[in-house]
C-alpha cells in the first residue's frame, strides 16, 4: 500500500540545520515536495521534485533548503541549513502530479505525509 511517512521533527536554534525524511513507498513515478503550514497561515510548497529530479523551491528557501529523492530506497529528504525562526511551521511531504505551465511546473499532492513539526527560535 503507497503511503508517505515522515520523520525528523525538532527544535533547533537559528543558523542550524535540520533534515526531513519521507518514507514514500510506491511513489516512484510521482512529482513529491514539500510544503509548510504556520499557525494562522495556508500551506505553502517548500520545494518540490519531480521523478526525473527536476527540482524547484519557494524564493524564501532558495540556497538554504535542498530537496533530494532516493528512488531505490523509497525515501524523500530535505536538508534545510540556516534555519529562520519565519521557517517555524509543520512540515508536509506530498506526492502527485506534476503540471507544467508556461515558465515552470508545479507538484499537486494527491497523497500526503502525517505532518512534523519543525521550531526554529531565535
Amino acid at each position: 500500500q503507497a503511503q508517505l511517512v515522515q520523520s525528523g521533527e525538532g527544535s533547533v536554534q537559528s543558523g542550524e540545520s535540520l533534515t526531513l525524511t519521507c518514507a514514500a513507498s510506491g511513489f516512484s513515478s510521482y512529482c513529491m515536495g514539500w510544503f509548510r503550514q504556520a499557525p494562522g497561515k495556508e500551506r505553502e510548497v517548500v520545494a518540490a521534485i519531480d521523478a526525473d529530479g527536476t527540482t524547484n523551491y519557494a524564493d524564501s528557501v532558495k540556497g538554504r533548503f535542498t530537496i533530494s529523492r532516493d528512488n531505490a530506497n523509497n525515501t524523500l529528504y530535505l536538508q534545510m541549513n540556516s534555519l529562520k525562526p519565519e521557517d517555524t511551521a509543520m512540515y508536509y511531504c506530498g506526492a502527485g502530479r506534476a503540471d507544467y505551465y508556461s515558465g515552470g511546473w508545479y507538484c499537486e499532492p494527491a497523497h500526503w505525509g502525517q505532518g512534523t513539526q519543525v521550531t526554529v527560535s531565535s
